[in-house]
């Protein structure tokens, strides 16, 4: 499927087959390093889901210079794109955040990957600019969800079975919320699932996979580490750059470390409040725990009132 033409409202992307017993899943490191013991017990989770992951070779590598990233540029990007052209791989998860992904991107070989035909690919935070990068230039749907080596998927039983429901029996996952989701705007509305982490969205607004609109996204939003006047920073920088006339409703995740949580809601509220829109607040994604997978590029209902996203499709076909 080719992607939606900006300007436009977002078209459902295509989605990857769901994943089977046996099936071979990469880990590679995009972004900043993780340590070996990390590493080691997230390939035991997958492998208890009788999976069968595979490290690639410079996911334990350190930048020689730049120590906050996992390996140099090159060799980041030659994982990556290795584990999608590799036909025996059906799915490439993200061992961690932190930086580094926006540097890789344009190292890869669109054509090769898009060639390789349609996967799995798992990843949050930093991996944003990778999941806007499979949407816009490969028109593929992915999944927001934990990476193999982040505290919260190594130690929470309920985000590890978000994802593993997500990748193994997507059917199953109906209704996605938690008990502390209220509605910030309340109303219901229908769209399809866009957005990431929020300072990486920013980030990307003139880019080669910077939106120039979200008409029609139901747009995901979540952070970590931003204190209040930051966090309204990025969204006034989305507002004046356009990026949001039009969103149909925005779903709120996390915002571990910003700040006490009030002055974070008052910021969201004043420049969110105005668009006219349903917002949810507290759905229970992002660098919080538990740690829903919600799938990105599916048509989807928001139900602020209910505090509940329902995908109208499976995230795997």
């Amino acid at each position: 499927m080719t992607p939606a033409p900006r300007g436009r409202a977002l078209s459902p992307l295509t989605r990857p087959p769901r994943l089977r017993p046996g099936a071979r899943v990469a880990v590679v490191a995009p972004s900043g390093p993780v340590p070996e013991e990390r590493l080691a017990a997230g390939l035991d989770v997958l492998r208890g889901w009788d999976l069968d992951p595979v490290a690639l070779p410079h996911v334990l590598d350190r930048h020689p210079t730049a120590r906050y990233l996992a390996g140099t540029d090159e060799d980041r990007a030659r994982d990556l794109q290795d584990a999608w052209c590799d036909p025996d791989v059906d799915a490439v998860i993200s061992v961690r955040g932190g930086y580094g992904a926006q540097r890789v991107v344009d190292l890869l070989d669109w054509d090769a990957l898009r060639a390789a035909g349609p996967k799995v690919f798992v990843g949050f935070s930093d991996a944003t600019a990778l999941h806007e990068a499979f949407a816009l230039r490969l028109g593929l749907a992915t999944l927001h969800g934990p990476m193999a080596g982040a505290a919260a998927f190594l130690k929470d039983a309920a985000t590890q079975e978000s994802l593993r429901a997500a990748l193994l029996d997507p059917g199953s996952v109906r209704v996605l919320g938690s008990d502390a989701a209220r509605p910030l705007v309340p109303g219901r509305a229908r769209g399809v699932t866009a957005g990431g982490c929020l300072s990486l969205l920013a980030a990307g607004i003139g880019t080669p996979d910077g939106r120039t609109s979200l008409r029609g996204a139901l747009l995901l939003l979540e952070d970590v580490g931003e204190e209040p006047y930051r966090i309204d920073r990025m969204l006034t920088q989305l507002l004046r750059a356009g990026l949001l006339d039009g969103v149909a409703g925005v779903a709120l995740g996390s915002w571990e470390d910003c700040g006490p949580y009030e002055a974070v809601r008052e910021v969201l509220r004043d420049r969110l409040g105005g668009l006219g829109v349903p917002v949810v607040e507290e759905l229970g994604f992002g660098h919080g725990t538990p740690a829903l997978t919600v799938p990105l590029g599916v048509p989807a209902v928001l139900d602020a009132d209910a505090g509940t996203l329902t995908p109208r499709t499976p995230a795997l076909r």
